[in-house]
């Protein structure tokens, strides 16, 4: 009897032992199965690449290129590079477009009319153009007049509104990063109309860059340099004008921020968490590349409503 239960016994312990170290032997990582898009209804995943169309480069999917895009999605399974390589297309292919010259031509253009939307409400450049046209005339008058004084600041205006203009040529070519387009937005006739005096430009500024007014102490800083160029501290750097004042608006950490709230109210209709916004800014303040932003945006299934 002791001896078949020594038997029993071993082999039972043989039978534990194989088990575990099968066991031991799988690696599982939770949460690391790649989910099933081929159940997204047709509609759903077309309604997705219109709309990165329409937000990208500012129309609808042609009836080509939603056949092509959306076979293309279906032999990927609509995963997540497939849909980064649509995105980047559309933001970087040089590729001739009947129509739009280029995709790439189309996303810049496209975001340049959006900056103009978010500060300058939506002003036309036929508009901005006449601005410049009557800024120009008018330091003709200056100097005619020999008041040289009025005739530079009459040049400075209309350089300022084709500072503008230029501005979506010039981030196109990489000549100009970001904060440079707000720079200039922010700093012409037009917003000046829209913002009439130091009072509503200051917290205009800081409203639409930063989406909260200036504190006391941000105001009282910023109130003298615009007004009477008087030199002031704000975010820790001095400056006393309004060209000055500005630039530290755009360098700032908390411009960026801004970039990415925007970039969150204006694809997902909410803002970013605080964890998203500190996540994207581990790259977004050293490579300024809203691009990165968009991308990481849209790639979502929540941007592309699959959940």
């Amino acid at each position: 009897m002791k001896k078949y239960f020594f038997v029993f016994f071993s082999v039972l312990c043989f039978i534990l032992l194989f088990f575990s170290c099968k066991k031991d032997s799988e690696i599982v990582v939770d949460n690391n199965d790649s989910p099933y898009y081929g159940g997204i209804p047709k509609v759903i995943l077309q309604n997705y690449i219109n709309r990165l169309f329409i937000d990208l480069i500012g129309r609808e999917a042609l009836d080509a290129e939603m056949i092509a895009e959306e076979n293309t999605f279906r032999e990927n399974n609509i995963s997540i590079s497939s849909r980064e390589k649509l995105i980047t297309k559309l933001q970087t292919d040089t590729a001739y477009v009947f129509g739009d010259s280029s995709y790439k031509h189309a996303y810049f253009n496209r975001f340049y009319e959006l900056c103009k939307a978010r500060v300058l409400e939506a002003a036309s450049n036929e508009y901005i153009m006449g601005e410049a046209g009557i800024a120009y005339y008018g330091a003709i008058s200056d100097s005619l007049a020999g008041d040289s004084l009025h005739f530079a600041l009459s040049k400075k205006n209309v350089r300022n509104y084709m500072l503008v203009i230029e501005a979506e040529r010039a981030y196109r070519l990489d000549s100009i990063e970001i904060k440079d387009v707000f720079a200039r937005m922010l700093n012409n006739g037009v917003y000046d109309q829209i913002n009439m005096n130091t009072f509503n430009f200051l917290n205009s500024t800081f409203n639409d860059l930063f989406f909260r007014f200036p504190t006391t102490n941000e105001f009282n800083a910023g109130y003298p340099m615009i007004e009477y160029n008087t030199a002031e501290i704000l975010f820790g750097k001095s400056a006393q004008d309004k060209g000055g004042y500005l630039s530290i608006l755009v360098n700032s950490d908390e411009f960026y921020e801004g970039i990415i709230y925007w970039m969150y109210k204006n694809l997902l209709a909410r803002e970013p968490s605080t964890q998203e916004v500190v996540d994207m800014m581990k790259s977004f303040f050293n490579d300024h590349d809203v691009k990165k932003v968009q991308l990481h945006i849209m790639r979502s299934d929540e941007y592309a409503n699959f959940k």
